[in-house]
């Protein structure tokens, strides 16, 4: 999920958010609407070890903390248990960390992503 501090770096490197079709049409993306708008997505992809990696989790600033993200976790949990998957992995963004923790993730270590360091988590699901 990023911070307010990403708002800037998404911007600048807008090419690395991107849905492909496929993801989409194999079900691999969700979305969230409130009041009949969008305001946050995630999208998983396979692993080669089984699991599921939370590809990306973007939600409006102005409904951060009302459970928006929670939710869209959970539904890419229950998609990851639903096809076998024993886990959700994410690298994810430093500034989020409690959120994550809070969703059930667990820090594993630090990654280097085009952001700069990530924090590679992991769900059992």
């Amino acid at each position: 999920m990023a911070d307010q501090g990403d708002h800037e770096a998404l911007l600048v490197r807008a090419d690395e958010v991107s849905l492909p079709i496929g993801q989409i049409s194999a079900g691999q993306v969700f979305v969230a609407e409130l009041g009949g708008g969008l305001v946050g997505f995630a999208s998983v992809v396979f692993r080669q070890d089984g699991d599921i990696e939370l590809d990306g989790l973007f939600i409006e600033p102005e409904v951060w903390n009302s459970g928006v993200g929670r939710l869209l976790v959970a539904e890419c949990g229950k998609f990851a248990r639903n096809v076998g998957g024993h886990a959700l992995r994410i690298t994810g963004n430093p500034g989020a960390e409690k959120f994550y923790i809070a969703c059930g993730f667990e820090i594993l270590g630090i990654a280097k992503t085009p952001f700069g360091p990530g924090l590679r988590m992991r769900m059992s699901v």
